[in-house]
């Protein structure tokens, strides 16, 4: 077929401008992923953690949907996550997240791949299961679940529906972290004999004041499958004062600092211990006496006890060698030069993630298992949740791992389980 040359030349030219004036996010600058590659994103969940959360999955994914129980935090979420688009794809406006007051809704959406869970921890069983019967990908915010009933129950609808879970336990996808994890594998500081857990408080039974409900929010929907209760602002701040609430302080939707934090600290020890499937299987409460903090003993006879070391937040191993301390802030260890030791060839390297939210991503697309998925997640949220108990009832506790269940206790292992209110099921 013969072609006009001037023609040619034009249609060349149109197709060479219209190519030059694509957005720099469309083909994947400034750190953005092109919409082509892009797994599609929804979010439940948009208070303050999902807002932080959304800076990052925004590069990587395509936000489609948000839901939420308040809505002016919906509305926040929708503007920044807007504003976020607009500045990538270098326009004046970016119109194109739709909000959800019931995340119900926001799952029925066929064109969502996966979704991202920063909801307080009484929601995260709930709305994990319903996603994977929904065959959505999740992340789901640290600690995992709130009881250990919850956290298999998770297992379980993940592995039936075969999605991809990643627990936002990132510290694993921090360099200092999985070195200070491969020094303690590798023996760096001899054999472990103990190892010291320097996180927060246990959760304690909310007793907060009856305050009035803002219009804005669906206290309801927010209780969920927790027990009814009144609303008061310290378990769902007003959007101005910007800060993480304190529902984790309390037994009914978190599990205290201990928890908070206890998903980050006591999952690095697992890590460390090559624990990540199993847990101590004794407990041993302070007493005053010869406990003087909450003691716990693995089978191999390693010690860990949650104890203050006056480093702040951290996890301190002692082996026959020395001692190795990490923290966000700190790696360093009283053998000398072992915080800029590097392994030597054929030594045990641990799942090498730099980016955990990526690790995710990635993880959907070929399938494979990312570095914190929903079984660590769910022995990780264990292990806090046993630690919770053994405070709680204050006397010794011997636990089965395999079994996840204590020996001979009636009353320990009615606290495995979270009484939900209907009509929400683990299901």
């Amino acid at each position: 077929m013969k072609v006009n040359r001037r023609k040619f030349l034009q249609q060349t030219a149109q197709a060479s401008l219209a190519f030059s004036i694509v957005p720099r996010f469309v083909l994947g600058g400034k750190g953005y992923t092109p919409p082509s590659d892009k797994v599609t994103l929804g979010f439940i969940g948009v208070g303050k953690q999902g807002r932080g959360l959304v800076n990052s999955f925004a590069k990587k994914t395509q936000v489609l949907g948000a839901a939420d129980v308040d809505q002016q935090k919906l509305m926040l979420f929708k503007s920044i996550t807007e504003k976020l688009y607009a500045e990538a794809t270098e326009q004046p406006t970016y119109k194109g997240l739709d909000t959800y007051g019931d995340f119900r809704e926001l799952l029925n959406r066929k064109d969502i791949d996966a979704i991202v869970i920063a909801t307080p921890d009484h929601w995260h069983a709930v709305g994990t299961i319903m996603a994977a019967n929904a065959k959505k990908h999740v992340y789901c915010e640290k600690p995992l679940a709130h009881s250990i009933q919850e956290g298999r129950a998770m297992v379980k609808a993940v592995k039936e529906n075969k999605i991809v879970l990643q627990t936002g336990s990132m510290q694993r996808s921090r360099e200092n972290f999985r070195k200070a994890c491969e020094l303690v594998r590798n023996g760096y500081v001899g054999e472990i004999k103990e190892v010291l857990v320097s996180v927060g408080t246990a959760a304690i039974p909310c007793n907060l004041a009856e305050q009035s409900v803002p219009s804005s929010l669906n206290w309801d929907l927010w209780l969920g499958p927790a027990q009814s209760r009144s609303f008061n602002a310290e378990l769902s701040p007003p959007v101005e004062q910007d800060i993480f609430p304190n529902w984790r302080l309390y037994k009914e939707f978190g599990g205290g600092i201990l928890s908070d934090w206890g998903a980050h600290m006591f999952d690095i020890a697992q890590w460390a211990l090559d624990k990540d499937g199993s847990a101590p299987v004794k407990f041993f409460p302070p007493d005053g006496k010869e406990v003087k903090t909450l003691t716990m003993v693995y089978d191999n006879g390693i010690v860990m006890k949650h104890e203050d070391f006056g480093r702040g937040f951290a996890v301190r191993f002692i082996g026959t060698k020395g001692s190795l301390d990490i923290s966000r802030t700190f790696l360093d260890s009283s053998v000398p030069n072992l915080a800029t030791a590097t392994l030597e060839p054929g030594e045990i390297q641990l799942y090498n993630s730099t980016d955990h939210h990526q690790d995710w991503i990635d993880c959907i697309k070929s399938g494979k298992s990312p570095i914190c998925d929903v079984e660590t997640g769910h022995r990780t949220s264990s292990l806090c949740c046993l630690a919770n108990i053994a405070y709680w009832l204050n006397r010794p506790l011997t636990w089965n791992p395999k079994k996840e269940k204590f020996k001979k206790d009636k009353e320990a292992n009615k606290l495995l389980k979270t009484s939900l209110r209907e009509p929400w099921a683990l299901k």
